[in-house]
Order: structure tokens, then C-alpha cells, then sequence
């Protein structure tokens, strides 16, 4: 299991811009962003390589940000390649809360991020499969381990 990092922000213009610059000032390299909107705010999810450090700063400066354990599973890149993830978690009788996922068409693999209820669990069920779930020495930066 890794850290995502979550932040709340208001829906107004430049806000996603400046959270973005912020963290590379900084040196944090974001991996994953995704963005879940309603009205007034959006719930920004990030996998970057600091997330510690990242989430610290955020605060710092008046950001709501928090941390939560999830799931990033290595997948086929290919047509099917998340189906075969998935079948091998509802096989194990995964709960999902939520997932997305990113690759490149360069890679053979891609990542699936997934809030898994109990997914700690998970890591043997998906070893079996010939599936790999990604560990903090895996992206993060050598200062955050």
C-alpha cells in the first residue's frame, strides 16, 4: 500500500494551476492526478513521490490535505489488462471504493490506483495472479522512506 495524497479545493479559477506549482517548487514530483468535482470544491487525489512532505506543506499553507492508504496494482497494458486486475479482486472478494488508473502507450505496464477496503489483504491474492502491487520504495523519493 501506498500514500495518496487528497486535497479540497474551491472551484475557482487558477486553484489547480497554483496546488500544482506549489508542489513543484518544491521539488514534489506528482506520478497521478485526479480530479473529482461538485459545485464548489473539487477532491483532488495525487500519487507523487513525497507525499509526507507534500501533505505537510499543503497544510502549512492552508490547503486541507490528508493522506490515505491505497492500493497501486500493476497492470497489462493492454485491452483487458484492468478487467484481469479486477476479476482477480472480486475473486478475492475486494471491496472497491474507487479506482482510476494511468499508463503510457510507450509502457507495457500501467498503474491502478485503488481505495480497497482491507486491501493489505490483497497482496497475495494478486501475486498469485502474476499482478504486482507497487510499494513505497517503488516511487517515492529516497528523503521520504
Amino acid at each position: 500500500m501506498i500514500d495518496q495524497m487528497t486535497v479540497f479545493l474551491e472551484n475557482e479559477k487558477g486553484r489547480l494551476g497554483s496546488l500544482c506549482r506549489t508542489l513543484g517548487d518544491a521539488g514534489v514530483n506528482m506520478h497521478a492526478l485526479m480530479i473529482a468535482d461538485t459545485t464548489d470544491f473539487g477532491v483532488v487525489r495525487i500519487i507523487c513521490d513525497a507525499p509526507t512532505k507534500a501533505t505537510r506543506l499543503l497544510r502549512d499553507l492552508g490547503y486541507q490535505a490528508s493522506t490515505t492508504k491505497v492500493a497501486a496494482i500493476e497492470a497489462p497494458n493492454r485491452p483487458g489488462g484492468m478487467a484481469d486486475v479486477l476479476t482477480c479482486l472480486a475473486d478475492a472478494d475486494a471491496n472497491i471504493e474507487y479506482a482510476y488508473c494511468f499508463g503510457s502507450p510507450s509502457h507495457d505496464t500501467a498503474i491502478v490506483i485503488l481505495k480497497i477496503h482491507d486491501g493489505d489483504n490483497l497482496v497475495d491474492a494478486l501475486a498469485a495472479q502474476g499482478l504486482k502491487a507497487l510499494q513505497p520504495e517503488d516511487i517515492y523519493s529516497p528523503d521520504e522512506l
